[in-house]
């Protein structure tokens, strides 16, 4: 904070801190006719001032508010006397929580994959991993969404076994399908659209779909492969089943072709420790099985 909004936050707390004291005490005082002149319907209303047991909470309430900010700090730039701060409070509990639990990681990090998808301790710690980290986008099922992948299944755009879950959590991913609709122009996109469409058993013209196959030989088969079966080393998905992670209707794959896809799981290893992954991953490989 600049010293500017340092001293506009704390002159502000303080003056607003003795306004407050000063029309609380400005305000006991009462005339001698004892009523405010006002009248409704034959009423008075009375000048009476604030019982002091009132008064006294008022009070109470600035003296507290005074040790507050003195303690833990609210005038702008200071610390307060305490150094108190909310990051390193949860840091702190965080690390209280972390040596807490660090036998029992340790111990689940000793077992094999297969041994922990057997071991129902295990595989409940597993899922409060997941529904802590992975569930925002993947879904509380592990369902996924539209861009986010289904981990429930047997497709697996980087591969399924517990290696390549346990690669993917360290080193996260990233997808990156190139835009093609400069290459092709519009009438390219529309004619590989409905080579697409025939590469996983839909409706489509055959004769826009043949048109593309020479394209698509050049520009799409290092990936995709000649048959359109994907390739898990550059986390090419199969281009022949219904399964699609952006969608698989004519206007969704033209879109994906015109404009390209960039998917990206962020690496989890500055998040998770080597035991937790391990667990981790052996959960979400037990939920596709």
């Amino acid at each position: 904070m600049s010293a500017g909004w340092h001293w506009f936050v704390v002159l502000g707390t303080l003056l607003s801190l003795a306004f407050m004291a000063w029309l609380l005490f400005a305000n006991r005082h009462k005339d001698n006719k004892g009523t405010t002149g006002h009248s409704w319907d034959g009423i008075e209303e009375l000048d009476n001032p604030l019982p002091m047991w009132w008064v006294g909470m008022f009070v109470a309430s600035i003296i507290f508010m005074l040790l507050y900010v003195a303690y833990y700090g609210g005038l702008g730039n200071w610390d307060g006397g305490g150094n108190w701060s909310s990051t390193a409070q949860h840091d702190a509990e965080v690390a209280q929580h972390e040596a807490r639990f660090a036998p029992l990681y340790a111990e689940l990090g000793s077992i094999s994959e297969g041994d922990l998808q057997s071991d129902r301790r295990a595989m409940q710690v597993g899922r409060r991993l997941y529904l802590n980290n992975c569930s925002t986008c993947h879904g509380v099922n592990a369902n996924g969404a539209f861009g986010f992948p289904n981990l429930t299944d047997e497709e697996w755009q980087w591969g399924g076994d517990y290696q390549a879950i346990r690669t993917t959590l360290i080193d996260g991913r990233v997808a990156a399908m190139p835009p093609w609709g400069p290459a092709l122009g519009e009438d390219g996109v529309v004619n590989m659209t409905h080579y697409v469409l025939k590469l996983s058993g839909q409706d489509h013209d055959a004769d826009k779909a043949a048109a593309a196959k020479p394209q698509y030989d050049m520009l799409c088969v290092a990936c995709h492969g000649a048959e359109g079966k994907g390739n898990k080393v550059f986390g090419s998905p199969d281009l022949t089943n219904d399964i699609w992670l952006y969608g698989g209707s004519e206007e969704q794959i033209n879109f994906t072709l015109t404009h390209g896809r960039n998917g990206n799981m962020p690496a989890q290893s500055d998040i998770l420790s080597e035991d937790k992954i391990h667990v981790l991953a052996a959960y979400i490989r037990s939920l596709s099985q």
